[in-house]
């Protein structure tokens, strides 16, 4: 394995998911594993020897999160492996090593470490995407990728699209599982509302979906792709409890993204990047992005507007810092430090939004971004308006739960884990 790379990676049909028997891999020599720790798809699929890529021509699409428990990457395994024939690999949101910031790619380039060609997919769907799949010559597309349980993530949509491209250019795709990092225990947030689809929302689905991806891609093969189903294979996790965060499956995190560096990032980020939305920065820039909020301008009234509301689970306390890139960059800026004491009580989507209406109540400089981002990410103009009006959580809440109830009863039909 090439170590300076090591270091930047740190049954056809809507049903067809595969449960692949088989202990987890060895560990390497002199390291050791709980016995409690999950076993994900990728250690299950190497594990029963690649036999659902026997005779194929694969290409991987993923990123420095699909790896080991040992911290191989997925790439330098299946290539070091003359049972695997891997022939190209694709790079979504932030590209194959992760270097790039939010919005964009690494663009199209070959592997040094293996010679590979690493085609960018980031933007790319449709017919556009399934010619992609043609030129690098895969017969499977496998898709390792870690999650972080947003609706508004992006690799939940590229494995959306790459499930429509390859069933245009009759491709088969393997989903290779990875824990819903945090917990999955229950859907929550507004559901997205089709005219306001987009690349962080193709769907109708909740804003937190508490789904792993290969719940999410039986999802997306049986509700939303029925017309034309991918031909899908599904690796399943052993040990993975539902409801179960990340710290306690034993495995080493990565961050998926630039801005999302721990699993605590990522217990916030469904509420907190609600502040895309918006002109107040949402950390990037920090080194606790997403729980980090504020602008230039901003005083102490909002922490104690915050606190006032008695979100469960979470404390606010003014806070002050000076991004060093994205919004405000530079300068110091006012506003609030989340401090999450409680996770099993801790609700991100009522958080964020409850920030939204203490924002707005305490800072008169508060305004949406021009281009009604914060329909996107919620899925509806139906959360703006009502801060706008003046509306409480509790109320704005309400308003989505008829929907929220609707995809919880589909949700249920497609879990894996119980």
């Amino acid at each position: 394995m090439d170590m300076s790379r090591r270091g930047l990676l740190g049954v056809a049909g809507a049903l067809g998911a595969v449960g692949v028997v088989g202990a987890a891999p060895p560990a390497r020599a002199g390291s050791e594993r709980s016995p409690e720790r999950v076993v994900t798809g990728l250690e299950r699929l190497m594990a029963d020897g690649y036999a659902e890529l026997a005779g194929q021509r694969v290409g991987v699409l993923t990123n420095p999160t699909g790896i080991t428990a040992d911290a191989r990457h997925l790439v330098d395994v299946l290539h070091a492996d003359e049972r695997v024939r891997l022939v190209a690999v694709f790079g979504p949101e932030h590209g194959f090593r992760g270097t790039a910031q939010a919005g964009g790619s690494e663009g199209t380039a070959r592997d040094p470490a293996t010679g590979l060609p690493v085609y960018d997919v980031y933007g790319k769907s449709g017919q556009a995407l399934a010619d992609v799949f043609t030129a690098a010559g895969v017969d499977t597309v496998v898709f390792d990728v870690q999650d972080v349980g947003a609706r508004f993530y992006t690799y939940i949509w590229t494995l959306y699209d790459c499930m429509r491209a390859a069933a245009l250019a009759d491709k088969a795709v393997v989903v290779l599982d990875r824990p819903n990092p945090v917990g999955g225990a229950r859907a929550a947030g507004p559901v997205l509302e089709r005219a306001y689809a987009s690349g962080v929302g193709r769907e109708p689905i909740a804003l937190a979906h508490g789904m792993t991806a290969a719940e999410l891609a039986l999802l997306f093969n049986g509700e939303f792709l029925a017309a034309r189903p991918a031909r899908l294979r599904t690796v399943r996790m052993s040990g993975w409890r539902r409801g179960a965060r990340f710290g306690a499956t034993g495995l080493p995190w990565v961050p998926p993204s630039p801005n999302v560096p721990t699993p605590e990032t990522a217990l916030a980020y469904a509420g907190t990047c609600l502040f895309e939305g918006t002109n107040l920065s949402e950390g990037r820039g920090t080194t606790t992005p997403f729980h980090l909020l504020g602008a230039e301008g901003v005083d102490r009234r909002w922490a104690r507007e915050a606190e006032a509301l008695g979100l469960a689970g979470v404390w606010f306390r003014e806070a002050w810092f000076t991004p060093s890139f994205s919004k405000h960059a530079g300068r110091v800026c006012g506003g609030v430090r989340l401090l999450v004491h409680d996770p099993e009580a801790f609700d991100p989507v009522r958080t964020g939004v409850g920030l939204l209406v203490s924002a707005r109540r305490a800072w008169s400089g508060f305004a949406w971004r021009e281009d009604h981002w914060i329909d996107r990410l919620t899925g509806s103009d139906r959360v703006r308006r009502m801060v706008d009006a003046g509306a409480g959580v509790a109320e704005i809440a309400a308003d989505w739960e008829a929907g929220l109830a609707r995809f919880a009863a589909v949700r249920e039909g497609y879990l894996l884990y119980r």
